[in-house]
């Protein structure tokens, strides 16, 4: 093991693949189950690097204090090891990789903390099904834990070394990288897309983050303003399409004192509030084309002014917008500025949807699985290998907002089937929920049952007001689009080729409801 590792650390490797091998030599020195790196963030601790352990579990967060067992190791510096017969829950249960597709209970258990220049790193934890570990391997690995954690150092050094390295600080700035929500996700797109948020992040330039619905652009949003120089100013996040028209203004660029009626008081707007920092436009698509000339001149001299003043004022402010449009399409329609779309898609960064992120769907999904073990207070939640098939294979039209819905909504449905709390629930296919590209079949009863849309028996329609046959048209079409989507407003919105919210909004106005 001692030259295995030390031969690792003189190669220059990245550091992802250096503590595997790590992990990987551990595992086989201890011919052991599985292998666990876990690393302290925040409350809790996340799976660095793993062997033996299913694809989900790395997508894991462990709150220290809701897992006794990691909690007393954490405690020591010493290695324990757990006595078979402890009462003490284990995070593993039913994590162990099973080729054989059925939950299997981890049995034997040792681990240790882990100290990077004096202070709590994090652990390593080692498992089997079996009578495997002794008072021999305690020694071996507290004999080791020197040569762990100066892996872990080296690797640590070369992240800070490279992020250094982007973000191209100066002496006279504030170099505190703050924490955020983190990104979850080890597939190529994914690693592809994070060097160039990394590259693009001190340009100061305009950004448009594409991607589809739910692809989690606002916490790519984030990542970009994190890693800027404005990192130590506000980021303020606007949601376009939850602005009210009438007030859409006066929320970004403010207002003076009698401006409207009820504007009492004068008031800043969401870029006076940014300046300095980022602002992130959401769904900037959905803005009027009033709203978008206005937001034109702030991008082209860096100007707003408040509504009913007479004077402009400067502002530093970066954006970043997002859409799930096509926005070049609006400009051909006349429903979005040629001259703000090109202002704005001064640098346009593509979001990878779910579907093309292999098994990144499954870290994903076991992060929602720990999240609702805590929240249900269950003892332990997994997939079955049917249902991680059923979630590759899946093609994921809400992306990963759809995977957290489908991911809690499987958890209840388990509970309310009469699953014990006390149990290791193992999440079966039928519990998802998931159809993929299967036809809609109606029996008869169905049929009968069911609203469809007539073709008229005349070419020559009645005449009647514009608005109104407008009106009855859209009615129609929605709830013929519910009826085939059996009551779904997220599976409607696909079929029309809308986006959900913008649906919702559009069935009120119509008084559908």
């Amino acid at each position: 093991m001692l030259y295995s590792v030390l031969a690792d650390m003189n190669d220059e490797l990245p550091g992802a693949l250096r503590l595997e091998k790590l992990v990987q030599t551990i595992k086989t020195q201890f011919n052991c189950g599985a292998v666990g790196l876990l690393a302290i963030d925040d409350d809790a601790l996340k799976l660095v690097s793993a062997k033996g352990l299913v694809h989900e579990a790395l997508g894991r967060r462990f709150k220290i204090a809701e897992h006794p067992r990691f909690a007393a190791i954490l405690s020591r510096r010493e290695p324990i090891l757990f006595d078979p017969h402890t009462p003490l829950p284990d995070p593993y249960d039913g994590l162990l990789d099973d080729r054989a597709g059925e939950p299997l209970l981890v049995h034997d258990c040792l681990g240790m903390s882990l100290h990077v220049e004096g202070k709590p790193w994090g652990a390593i934890t080692l498992d089997a099904i079996e009578d495997t570990f002794t008072e021999e391997s305690m020694d071996i690995l507290a004999r080791h834990a020197v040569l762990i954690q100066t892996c872990i150092r080296m690797t640590q050094l070369e992240k800070d070394n490279k992020s250094l390295r982007q973000l191209s600080m100066t002496s006279g700035q504030n170099t505190v990288i703050k924490v955020e929500q983190e990104i979850i996700g080890q597939s190529d797109p994914i690693r592809i897309l994070m060097q160039e948020l990394n590259v693009i992040a001190d340009a100061n330039l305009p950004v448009l983050l594409l991607g589809e619905t739910g692809v989690g652009k606002d916490l790519f949003a984030q990542h970009i303003h994190r890693h800027s120089k404005r990192n130590n100013k506000p980021m303020i996040h606007v949601n376009c399409a939850a602005l009210p028209e009438n007030l859409a203004e006066s929320e970004l660029f403010g207002h003076v004192k009698g401006a409207f009626s009820g504007a009492e008081t004068e008031r800043p707007g969401r870029f006076e509030a940014a300046h300095g920092g980022t602002i992130f436009l959401d769904e900037v698509g959905e803005l009027s084309l009033n709203i978008q000339a206005k937001l034109l001149r702030t991008l082209q001299n860096g100007e707003i002014q408040r509504l009913g003043a007479d004077k402009s004022k400067k502002v530093d402010v970066r954006i970043i917008a997002a859409t799930n449009r096509d926005l070049k399409a609006s400009t051909m329609d006349g429903s979005f500025r040629i001259d703000l779309y090109h202002r704005l898609s001064v640098y346009p960064i593509h979001i990878p949807p779910l579907r093309e992120r292999g098994k990144d769907i499954l870290m994903l999904a076991g992060y929602f699985l720990e999240f609702n073990r805590a929240r249900l207070g269950l003892r332990g939640i997994r997939l079955t290998k049917e249902a991680e098939q059923a979630l590759m294979s899946y093609d994921w039209p809400g992306n990963v907002r759809e995977l957290e819905h489908i991911i809690s909504r499987a958890a209840i449905k388990m509970l309310g089937s009469g699953a014990s709390r006390n149990s290791i629930l193992s999440i079966e296919p039928q519990y998802l929920d998931i159809v993929n590209h299967q036809p809609i079949i109606f029996n008869q009863a169905e049929i009968q049952s069911t609203s469809f849309i007539s073709p008229p028996a005349s070419r020559t329609p009645a005449v009647q007001p514009m608005n109104e046959a407008l009106r009855i048209f859209q009615q129609d079409l929605i709830q013929a689009a519910l009826a085939q989507s059996g009551q779904n407003w997220a599976n409607a919105a696909r079929l029309l080729d809308m986006d959900a919210s913008n649906l919702h909004k559009l069935a009120k106005r119509l008084g559908m409801k």
